[in-house]
């Protein structure tokens, strides 16, 4: 029976390279020279330290800039609430998304519910497996989803036919 899975993952040496490419700019950057303005990658989420307020959103779209050039889409990322940190510093923590959560695989099942084509969902762990036995239909599930804004970014994967 075919089918295809609906997952959403970040690729994560994509993700280290936008951040190093990140770090060289901010050091190249004349409205940087002489401040303190740092981003790391830790497990599943992003560090961004600042002296303010400004520079921190100038080093976050310097970041998503480079993400976008890299094929990593903004709805990947989930940012945390700005705070103070040691110094007078300012921190943010941006988390990377890395599965699809239970209410949003419910979303998705509904979604494929309300398109009244003839294939089921099922969910599994992070992602969300779409059977049916035509392969147009399928292929209709995938069209419709993409043009749904769910604020979470999929990827359609292991296509069987």
């Amino acid at each position: 029976m075919p089918s295809f899975d609906i997952v959403s993952k970040v690729d994560l040496q994509e993700v280290d390279n936008a951040i190093n490419q990140t770090v060289k700019e901010i050091g190249q950057r004349y409205d940087f020279k002489g401040s303190k303005s740092e981003v790391t990658l830790e497990k599943e989420s992003i560090k961004v330290l600042s002296e303010d307020d400004f520079k921190l959103k100038a080093v976050i779209d310097i970041l998503q800039s480079k993400f976008v050039k890299r094929n990593i889409s903004p709805k990947a990322l989930q940012y945390g609430k700005v705070e103070q940190a040691s110094g007078g510093m300012v921190r943010q923590i941006i988390t990377l998304q890395m599965g699809i959560s239970k209410e949003k695989a419910k979303e998705i099942g509904a979604v494929i519910k309300e398109t009244k084509l003839k294939v089921q969902s099922q969910i599994q762990d992070d992602q969300v497996r779409v059977t049916g036995k035509n392969i147009d239909d399928l292929q209709e599930v995938i069209r419709i989803l993409k043009g749904k804004d769910l604020d979470i970014d999929m990827q359609f994967v292991n296509f069987r036919s």
